[in-house]
């Protein structure tokens, strides 16, 4: 049973953040680093600002909606007035691996280096998802019969909705991404395909037969990464991924992602994730999906 608080459900046998909504109306929340062991939907009704996620910058405006991951770290600068709201779900609340055939949101929505975690909404895709955030905002107060049901119900409308809205805007773009978008999808391609064995930028420039320089470039115009930081962000991913689908040791996830040195392993993922892999296993849940 999942004790409730005003505007949040509390997971009575850890106490830990169940599922939250949260009406914002500045930056307060936002202007310290936040990495949390639950995602992170932000739908900013009003304001213009700067988003830092992971070592990337972005800007945001009006009818912006935010995504992030687990124990992913962001921090948001408004540059005056900031109003919207804020979705936090825990994965032992609603798994999207276990409910990847009704919401198929994970690499949309989450758990995408190559995309920004921003998505600009028009109007009518703006209060499309204002209303649902609203609809779970009144079932959260009324804890009624079957609460649990309905906000699930209204959390898998929300999620998506909002991987439409992305998907449909990710194909409009494609088509003005750049002069030469291949080498964007060449350099994306070879990532997805050699991120377990390759680690460093020099080895794809040898795999890809030209420079570190101008991989780095491609990556910077395209990504708004470096090479290397886009090559971590996807170890990272993948790393994440095994910590909470599987119970294999962590040693052994090290050495499928190629590392060798398992304190080494565990040395790259605190770097990036502020937590080890033992504690993000803790706190997000082990092997709780295949439970």
């Amino acid at each position: 049973m999942i004790a409730q608080n005003p505007l949040a459900l509390i997971n009575p046998q850890n106490k830990e953040l169940a599922f939250r909504i949260y009406p914002f109306e500045d930056d307060s929340h936002f202007n310290k680093l936040n990495n949390c062991n639950y995602f992170v939907m932000v739908l900013v009704a009003e304001g213009t600002g700067t988003l830092m996620a992971d070592v990337a910058e972005y800007a945001f405006g009006p009818n912006s909606l935010m995504c992030f991951s687990l124990y992913q770290p962001f921090k948001i600068r408004a540059d005056g007035v900031f109003k919207g709201v804020m979705i936090n779900f825990h994965p032992d609340f609603f798994c999207l691996h276990k409910h990847r055939d009704d919401v198929s949101c994970n690499g949309v929505l989450f758990n995408n280096n190559y995309e920004s975690p921003v998505i600009a909404l028009d109007e009518a895709e703006m209060q499309a998802l204002l209303t649902i955030a609203h609809e779970l905002k009144i079932e959260l107060q009324l804890a009624e019969l079957a609460q649990f049901e309905l906000l699930i119900s209204y959390l898998k409308i929300f999620l998506i909705n909002a991987s439409r809205i992305k998907l449909k805007h990710q194909q409009g773009d494609g088509e003005i991404v750049g002069k030469d978008p291949m080498i964007r999808n060449v350099l994306k391609n070879a990532i997805e395909e050699n991120f377990k064995t390759l680690h460093s930028p020099a080895g794809y420039a040898e795999l890809l037969h030209t420079s570190a320089k101008v991989l780095n470039r491609v990556s910077k115009t395209y990504f708004n990464k470096t090479l290397s930081n886009l090559i971590a962000d996807r170890i990272i991913i993948e790393a994440r991924r095994e910590l909470y689908l599987t119970s294999k040791a962590v040693k052994l996830i090290a050495y499928e992602l190629g590392f060798n040195d398992e304190f080494y392993f565990s040395r790259f993922f605190k770097s990036n994730v502020a937590v080890s892999p033992q504690t993000f296993r803790d706190t997000v849940g082990f092997d709780k999906a295949n439970a």
